[in-house]
C-alpha cells in the first residue's frame, strides 16, 4: 500500500481556508484538514499519515488515528521535516511508494534523494478538490439510479441486456 506523508502545518499555512482559521482556532484548521484527509483516504486507498510540529512543547511523540487517518505530533525537538525523513526510511521499500504533500523547497529536495515522491501543498488541494466532485457525482449517478458504464451504450440497447439478464426474451 502507498503512503502519503503530509506535513501538516505546511498545508494549513498554504491552503487558503485553512489558512483564514489558523490564527483563530488553530484546533479547527487541523480538524478540517484531518476530516479532508480521511475523505482522500477512504478514495485513494493510500495510508495517510499527517505529521505536525510539537518543536517547542516538551514530551514524547504523540500519534492518534482519527478516521483511518494517524496523526503524529513530533516528539520534542523535532521537526515535522525530521519526522517526515524518518517515516520515508521506515515505509520505503519495492512495493511501497511514499509520497510527501510538502511546498518546502528544501525539504522537496531531501525527499527526492530519499527515494520518495512529492506533492505540493497545491497539487494535493487540487486533488481533493477534484475527489470532492467525484464523490458528489457518484452520489449524484447513486440516487438518480445510474450505474456508470465503462463501455459507452445506448439506454435502448441496455434495455435489451437487462432483458436478457432476467431471461424475459
Amino acid at each position: 500500500m502507498d503512503v502519503l506523508l503530509v506535513d501538516g502545518y505546511n498545508m494549513i499555512g498554504a491552503w487558503e481556508e485553512l489558512k483564514a482559521l489558523r490564527d483563530d482556532d488553530l484546533e479547527q484548521a487541523r480538524n478540517i484538514l484531518i476530516d479532508k484527509m480521511a475523505e482522500y483516504q477512504a478514495y485513494r486507498k493510500r495510508r495517510v499519515i499527517i505529521v505536525f510540529d510539537a518543536y517547542e512543547v516538551r514530551g514524547a511523540e504523540h500519534k492518534q488515528e482519527k478516521y483511518r487517518v494517524e496523526v503524529i505530533f513530533t516528539k520534542e525537538n523535532e521537526t515535522a521535516d525530521e519526522c517526515i525523513e524518518r517515516l520515508i526510511k521506515e515505509f520505503k521499500n519495492v512495493r511501497t511508494k511514499v509520497y510527501v504533500a510538502t511546498s518546502d523547497y528544501a525539504e522537496q529536495r531531501t525527499i527526492f534523494a530519499q527515494g520518495a515522491y512529492r506533492i505540493s501543498a497545491r497539487e494535493l488541494w487540487i486533488e481533493i478538490s477534484n475527489i470532492q466532485k467525484e464523490i458528489k457525482n457518484d452520489i449524484k449517478l447513486h440516487k438518480e439510479g445510474k450505474r456508470t458504464q465503462k463501455i459507452p451504450i445506448s439506454e435502448d440497447v441496455l434495455k435489451v441486456f437487462e432483458e436478457w439478464r432476467r431471461g424475459n426474451k
